[in-house]
C-alpha cells in the first residue's frame, strides 16, 4: 500500500488526494500535525534525493529560521529539523515500498502508478 505524508490542508496534498480519488487508488496517509514523522522514511527520502531536496525551502518554516542554521544546513541538521518541525518536509512525500516520491506531479504520478 502507498503511504503518503503530510499535512492533510496543504493545497499540494489536496490535489495528490484528488489525483488519487480520480484513479480509485488506495493509500494510507500520514498527518504530521497528528502523527509522529517516521523517520525511517525521512532517511530512505535523503539517501534518494538529497536532504536539500526533502526540504522545503519554500516553506514559511524554512524561511523563518537564522540565516545561519539555513547556510550551514547539513544532513544531520535536516534529520533534526525535520524531525522537530516537519512542516519544513516537502509535500507530499510518497512512500511506493522502492521508491519516495517528492511533491506532486499528475504526469509522474500517472507513468508510476498507472502503468
Amino acid at each position: 500500500m502507498i503511504k503518503i505524508y503530510g499535512i492533510k490542508n496543504c493545497d499540494t496534498m489536496k490535489k495528490t488526494f484528488q489525483w488519487f480519488a480520480k484513479h480509485g487508488l488506495e493509500y494510507e496517509f500520514f498527518d504530521y500535525k497528528k502523527t509522529d514523522v517516521d523517520m525511517a522514511v525521512i532517511n530512505r527520502a535523503i539517501d534518494q534525493h538529497g536532504w536539500d531536496m526533502v526540504i522545503n525551502r519554500k516553506s514559511q518554516t524554512w524561511r523563518t529560521m537564522p540565516e545561519d542554521a539555513r547556510s550551514n544546513m547539513n544532513r544531520e541538521d535536516a534529520e533534526l529539523l525535520a524531525d522537530s518541525k516537519p512542516t519544513v518536509i516537502k509535500r507530499p512525500l510518497a512512500d511506493t515500498g522502492d521508491d519516495i516520491l517528492l511533491g506532486f506531479d499528475a504526469d509522474k504520478y500517472d507513468s508510476i502508478f498507472m502503468k
